[in-house]
């Protein structure tokens, strides 16, 4: 193998000027849906992530909430999706429970994690409550989320913590992701941190070291300000 690679001499890639001999998303383009409705989650399942993507990520002197950032929306499109239903993952038993380092070993794909899973939630709400958990108080939410990540709290018929760990990782995928998929809204949570986004080349960069660039985020849709009407 050493042989071949000294064998092989250097790598040299072509640089492409004009026009670029391909068009965006010409091959395997992201899962993407519209804005303006909700897709999988009934107005009640909506009504009930959005109150908790509040809590997991609230709104401070940084960003804005992770409801204001769509995070709900971007959950909403991904359980809409192949990630819903795990179509790209093996789901065939006997399910059984697996050590910490074999992952996760549910039976239930994500949109059943949430769709059981916030049924559930509802339903001890309203057993301790006599609320439905989008209609409690702040502060009470949070106590709520707390309990469940704890394993205090015990949700009728479903594993509340693996209705957290799913909302929590959920939620900071569609803050942190390209807008393109329906969270981080105004790209909130890449102008918070500096990260520039989706750009084509950073050869210009790459050795520029410790230096604040202040470049402007870009997605994988460009920029509003880009997209003229007419």
């Amino acid at each position: 193998m050493a042989a071949l690679l000294a064998a092989s001499g250097k790598a040299f890639g072509d640089v492409i000027r004009g026009t670029q001999p391909f068009s965006p998303f010409d091959y395997a383009p992201p899962e993407t849906l519209p804005g303006g409705r909700w897709y999988f989650f009934t107005p009640d399942e909506a009504r009930t992530v959005e109150a908790m993507v509040e809590r997991l990520i609230p709104a401070d002197d940084l960003s804005m909430s992770g409801k204001d950032a769509g995070c709900a929306e971007f959950i909403d499109r991904q359980l809409a999706g192949s990630y819903g239903s795990y179509e790209r993952l093996y789901m065939q038993g006997p399910f059984q429970k697996g050590t910490p380092e074999q992952g996760d070993q549910s039976e239930f794909v994500p949109r059943d994690r949430y769709r059981r899973g916030l049924a559930a939630l509802d339903a001890w709400c309203h057993a301790s409550h006599s609320k439905a958990f989008a209609e409690l108080p702040g502060e009470t939410r949070d106590e709520i989320l707390a309990g469940i990540e704890a394993g205090k709290i015990e949700l009728p018929g479903f594993d509340g913590k693996l209705l957290f760990e799913i909302v929590l990782g959920n939620t900071m995928e569609g803050f942190f992701a390209d807008p393109i998929y329906g969270g981080n809204k105004d790209m909130v949570s890449w102008k918070m941190l500096g990260f520039p986004g989706a750009r084509y080349d950073y050869r210009d960069y790459v050795e520029r070291h410790n230096e604040k660039l202040d470049l402007p985020p870009l997605s994988i849709a460009g920029r509003p300000e880009w997209k003229t009407k007419g």
